[in-house]
């Protein structure tokens, strides 16, 4: 009877540990690789605020997994990038890779991550490669392609009538693909791009091009800058004079996340971005709101992607109960998925990039106030991507 009694205590005990582990599976690793220190620190920032925030909404848990956060400061540095990678899958072993901001980073971030088979979203770093020639099915992107503002800029900018510009930008990824997208709807809409002007990156050291535009008398200048280098070259190119004469335009980042800074040398400006300040839906209202209660600051494009990770990251966990070996069955639940997003509804083209309207936005005060669509449900076109 003991004896009977003792196995039956045991079996217990083991039923009760198995019923324990499976409420309780192990928490979801999640590696943030994004930039703390530099010229895009509080682009890192909002990124971070705005995933933590949705996750805090769902009460810690995705998939029904509790989340735990490990993270990196990449330090806008291609070069120290596989590196950081490496420690986060290998050494940290997470179960997905959040990152990042600098488009260079990001191209190291998703060879290793195709390389290793990892859960990658990219919450910024537009970089066209990594949803074209390097995609892959366990890579997505909750931001926007290099190529989808600036292609959008480009048909306003064909529409306004201007007929020559200057491009300018930092000579890297980001600065290189944004111009090209640019060109490309500019062109095929009766335009030509003059001269193509650039600086290295982070140089901000802008006199010696401005003169060049002042000499060249283009219609109007497109440009792409972000951060720091943003809020610099803003002003610069009012104090040069320039801005009076040469209308400026330019991808969302040069005013989003800079305007308390740039002041009234961003007065007026147009930009095209897959955000704005002030949209007005009930949806973006209420994150607005929510974001500024917890942060004490106002949310942008930045905090608005970093959420949407957050919220992709949910919606294919939820789909595969939690378990990220299942590749395919995360992607196809994305692939089906309307995100509900504070930017507007949008959707995971077949190349894992967003499909999403961009607006033209126009500078007011401290606001990019959505002045129009410039482009509906705008696709990138994935170019390279075999998947």
């Amino acid at each position: 009877m003991t004896k009977i009694r003792f196995h039956l205590i045991a079996a217990a005990a083991v039923l009760c540990a198995s019923a324990a582990s499976a409420q309780a599976p192990a928490k979801l690793k999640v590696g943030l690789m994004l930039p703390y220190t530099g010229t895009y620190a509080s682009l890192g920032t909002a990124i971070e605020n705005g995933f933590r925030m949705y996750v805090a909404e769902q009460g810690n848990k995705l998939g029904g997994r509790e989340i735990e956060f490990v993270k990196v400061d990449d330090e806008s540095d291609p070069s120290k990038a596989t590196d950081n990678v490496n420690k986060l899958i290998k050494r940290d072993n997470v179960d997905v890779l959040i990152g990042t901001v600098h488009s260079g980073v990001a191209m190291a971030m998703a060879k290793v991550a195709k390389d290793t088979g990892t859960l990658m979203i990219v919450p910024n770093a537009g970089a066209d490669a990594v949803t074209g020639a390097m995609c892959a099915p366990n890579i997505f992107r909750s931001s926007f392609s290099n190529w989808q503002p600036g292609y959008a800029m480009g048909e306003v900018v064909a529409k306004k009538g201007h007929k020559k510009v200057v491009t300018i930008t930092w000579k890297y990824a980001a600065g290189d693909e944004s111009v090209r997208g640019f060109k490309e709807a500019f062109e095929k809409g009766g335009g030509k791009v003059v001269k193509e002007l650039s600086v290295p990156f982070p140089n901000v050291e802008f006199q010696a091009l401005l003169t060049e535009i002042a000499a060249t008398k283009p219609d109007a200048v497109y440009t792409f800058f972000a951060g720091g280098g943003a809020v610099k070259f803003v002003k610069d190119y009012a104090a040069a004079g320039l801005k009076k004469s040469i209308p400026l335009y330019g991808a969302g980042f040069i005013t989003d996340g800079t305007l308390e800074a740039q002041g009234n040398d961003a007065e007026g400006l147009l930009t095209t971005l897959h955000y704005a300040d002030a949209l007005g839906t009930p949806r973006d209202n209420s994150f607005r709101l929510a974001y500024a209660k917890n942060y004490k600051l106002q949310p942008d494009v930045y905090a608005v992607q970093g959420y949407d990770a957050a919220q992709m990251l949910g919606i294919g966990l939820t789909a595969v109960k939690g378990d990220t070996s299942k590749k395919a069955e995360f992607a196809a639940a994305l692939h089906k998925a309307k995100i509900d997003s504070p930017r507007g509804p949008f959707t995971i083209s077949k190349f894992n990039n967003p499909v999403q309207d961009i607006y033209l936005r126009q500078v007011s005060g401290k606001e990019n106030k959505l002045i129009s669509i410039a482009s509906k449900s705008l696709t990138d076109p994935g170019r390279g991507c075999r998947m």
